[in-house]
């Protein structure tokens, strides 16, 4: 089904046209004119960047959507682990130790203050060192 194209003046430098010739079989394409029709809506998809799938390969799109997926999926259940394991630690500490609940409170919020100040890069010897005193 051909479709009704409108005619219309251009003007490019010639090694611009040299590109287009150079480049269009490259691309598969059967005229100059598919090939700058290509161009136009890879840039406009480019510009807009409302949908990447107008102007990446689907191929690409699709391995990128899958590694983000991979990626995701993996962090979930290691975050979940994580919990698992920090509830086992809760526990355990609860049996083991009396600590009054306004300490506990007061801890937490140096804590809250000390995962911000850091981003959250808080090693055991840093907590040591501040329940010792030394910091």
């Amino acid at each position: 089904m051909v479709r009704e194209k409108v005619k219309f003046a251009l003007r490019m430098a010639p090694e611009t046209q040299e590109l287009v010739k150079k480049m269009g079989p490259l691309d598969n394409c059967q005229s100059q004119n598919e090939f700058i029709e290509k161009a136009i809506r890879f840039y406009a998809g480019y510009v807009s960047s409302q949908e990447a799938t107008e102007y990446l390969p689907v191929a690409l799109v699709s391995a990128l959507r899958a590694t983000i997926q991979n990626s995701e999926n993996r962090t979930a259940r290691l975050l979940f682990k994580l919990a698992v394991e920090i509830d086992m630690m809760m526990n355990v500490l609860a049996v083991g130790m009396e600590v009054p609940p306004e300490d506990l409170e007061r801890l937490r919020g140096q804590c809250v203050r000390d995962v911000k100040a850091t981003n959250g890069s808080i090693s055991y010897k840093d907590a040591q060192e501040r329940q010792s005193g030394i910091k």
